[in-house]
């Protein structure tokens, strides 16, 4: 039978999920050459939110960080998520093409495109970017359920993104929203639609269902999976590599991966783990709340936060029940970044201030505005639409035009002739002074594990190109290394 390949999630969707993107470029290091020998079809890295991660917490560098990896997965494309860079502001054309100009200089050479509303214009403008730079682009059809979600939706955006010639399409799954039954019914849609065009799945586990549907894709055409390496696979991430692999080859397929050369990758990121206390990802049990809501996992945590700070932190449930009401009044958006967090954001408040839609946040008034996409606005309950907007606020947001500052313009804005181009997109998402803080802070450290210690000071030493004899000593153990003449290992 057919061979099903993998895309690795683990540097990038997996502790995004697990460990709110607090994985350093030392922790990724000494795994990446093993991972690069395992098969994977691609490998994600990196995305716009990542940036300010790095900078602002983790104090790192994040071009230094694709660089340094790239030199390490040199057979195994690299992927970006290129939706947003900005998040929650107006993205200028001109920066989105600096950012995959970037990236692509630094070694990444997938990008997999989104596009909050799946709006054509929007893949449209993206792919024609990604391919001008070097990219190969990959395109986002985002699962949500609503009246309006419906199978002829899905046909219809399939065939507007096939007219585009991508190589392969990504049906993305961010709410873990799919059952094996709706697989069943929606990859056949994708795959009428899509004239012939792969399709590639990204699910998540937060309903215990990711598993599952991975394997009722299979058995449907899908021949990528994206799947993560424990332990930070499961709960709210992507499925296990290894459990996908073990039960697709249980059904007769052949699996495009070397799971003997991830184990260690699973062994040092254990370690991690549990040396610094991070979560580790296990199967979740089925909450059918899920579907209701649709508030994604990593968003939960937040309005937890939220509402420890005023003391309601029992009253969750209230807010996710009232995040349904929310999303079916701004016209059932897909529960996915930005959109998720408008959503979420402003069911809080009105259980907080317990009158629905007394305040309102500056980034819902825009959204009944069509300054966050004109579908939106367009498809909202017309009198919380008339609430929204007959405030004050809502007057001097309607002024705002999007403008489409020349690199020039925003060079000029951010700097002057003087400043590079990644220290100039940096500056476009951050402030002055936390760039400094990461300027100042030390450079990237391999993170070591401990539990073999001689044979993670063989692989260390091996590397280091001023030595050509090492000897190691110690009581029952003499090793001597010597390089080759004429040889660069």
């Amino acid at each position: 039978m057919d061979e099903i390949s993998f895309v690795d999630t683990t540097l990038r969707d997996g502790h995004q999920s697990l460990w709110a993107e607090g994985m350093t470029t030392g922790m990724m290091l000494p795994v990446a050459e093993r991972m690069d020998r395992a098969g994977f079809e691609a490998i994600e890295l990196i995305s716009g939110s990542h940036l300010k991660k790095c900078v602002r917490e983790l104090r790192e560098d994040p071009w230094e960080r694709i660089r340094l990896v790239a030199k390490r997965i040199t057979k195994t494309p690299l992927r970006v998520i290129a939706g947003r860079v900005n998040t929650f502001e107006f993205n200028p054309l001109s920066m989105y093409r600096l950012f995959l100009e970037r990236m692509f200089a630094n070694g990444i050479r997938q990008a997999r495109i989104s596009e909050e509303w799946n709006d054509f214009s929007g893949w449209k403008r993206k792919v024609q970017v990604a391919r001008e730079v070097g990219l190969e682009p990959i395109v986002n059809l985002i699962y949500s359920i609503s009246p309006k979600h419906t199978d002829e939706y899905y046909g219809r955006k399939a065939r507007e993104a096939a007219s585009l010639g991508v190589p392969r399409l990504c049906l993305k799954d961010p709410g873990a929203l799919l059952t094996p039954e709706r697989t069943r019914t929606l990859v056949p849609v994708i795959f009428q639609n899509s004239n012939g065009i792969p399709l590639e799945l990204h699910t998540h586990c937060t309903t215990g269902l990711g598993p599952l549907c991975c394997l009722e894709a299979i058995k449907l055409g899908v021949r990528s999976v994206n799947t993560a390496i424990p332990p930070l696979a499961n709960a709210s991430s992507n499925p296990s590599v290894f459990n996908v692999a073990r039960n697709a080859r249980a059904l007769g397929y052949r699996t495009a991966i070397d799971e003997e050369a991830i184990r260690p990758v699973e062994e040092h990121f254990t370690f991690i783990a549990k040396r610094e206390g991070f979560p580790i990802g296990a199967p979740a049990e089925y909450d059918y709340s899920q579907y209701l809501h649709q508030v994604p996992g990593g968003m939960i945590s937040n309005l937890g936060h939220q509402l420890r700070l005023v003391g309601l932190e029992d009253r969750m449930g209230e807010v996710l029940e009232e995040a349904i009401r929310v999303r079916a009044d701004l016209g059932y958006p897909i529960m996915v970044t930005p959109l998720s967090q408008f959503v979420g954001s402003q069911a809080a408040i009105n259980v907080i201030l317990g009158e629905r839609y007394k305040q309102v946040t500056d980034q819902v008034i825009k959204y009944a505005l069509g300054q966050c996409g004109k579908e939106g606005s367009s498809s909202m309950d017309p009198d919380v639409k008339d609430k929204i907007l007959s405030r004050p606020r809502a007057k001097e947001l309607a002024r705002w035009e999007p403008l489409e500052p020349s690199i020039q313009e925003m060079r000029s804005k951010l700097g002057g002739p003087g400043v590079s181009d990644e220290e100039m997109l940096l500056r476009w998402l951050m402030s002055k002074d936390e760039i400094e803080a990461m300027r100042a802070a030390d450079p990237p450290k391999e993170y070591l594990s401990t539990r073999r210690p001689v044979l993670t000071l063989i692989e260390e030493l091996t590397r280091r190109a001023d030595f050509s004899h090492i000897r190691i000593q110690s009581p029952g153990l003499s090793l001597t290394l010597e390089k080759k003449r004429g040889s660069s290992q």
